[in-house]
């Protein structure tokens, strides 16, 4: 049975967007299995250090119980470039284990570059993020993500970003792109110059 996976950011000890991560795997047991099983979130804060300034907390997950709960320390991967990457047939809705296809249009690029997939000639996610693109004005996140991911969610309820269609030829009018997902807020990866042909 296919099992999936969540990463849950915690700063010193609280864990953050809880809410979203709750409503994620609820929504995922009860699209694949037809189960209400919640998580236990005592559970989840068992392995939690609360001296950690920012930590990662992971774990894989079925119908009914969870495996492999990990907390440890996190650094943000710095990336150089980004790259676009073609893959009309790229499909992550739920936050799968299996990341065959994503790892193997990471495989295609260098280990300090990162790939933002086009699919159907719309931006959609990189192998590991959601993306936010800046104007000048707004923060707009593609409207065709192949994740919904938490951190997306609660930066559009919040306001800071906004939904977008945004193809490859609209990316001239972008001066800036930040990367986003649970471990990383707006602002902590973005990169000038993105597009890497």
């Amino acid at each position: 049975m296919c099992q999936f996976i969540e990463t849950i950011r915690v700063n010193r000890g609280e864990i953050a967007r809880l809410a979203y991560h709750l409503q994620r795997v609820r929504a995922t047991r009860q699209h694949f299995w037809k189960s209400d099983t919640p998580l236990v979130v005592s559970d989840l804060k068992s392995v939690i250090d609360p001296a950690v300034e920012c930590g990662k907390l992971r774990f894989t997950y079925d119908a009914h119980h969870i495996y492999d709960l990990t907390f440890t320390p996190y650094i943000i991967r710095r990336i150089k470039k980004l790259r676009l990457v073609p893959c009309d047939e790229a499909h992550y809705p739920y936050k799968s284990t299996d990341r065959t296809q994503l790892n193997r249009l990471k495989a295609m690029v260098a280990p300090d570059e990162e790939v933002i997939i086009v699919k159907n000639n719309h931006i959609t996610d990189t192998s590991y993020t959601n993306v936010a693109l800046y104007d000048g004005t707004v923060w707009a996140t593609p409207s065709t993500p192949l994740l919904h991911g938490t951190q997306r969610a609660a930066l559009i309820e919040k306001g800071l970003i906004v939904e977008r269609e945004i193809r490859v030829t609209d990316l001239p009018k972008y001066k800036k792109i930040a990367l986003i997902n649970a471990m990383m807020d707006l602002g902590d990866c973005v990169l000038d110059n993105f597009v890497y042909p």
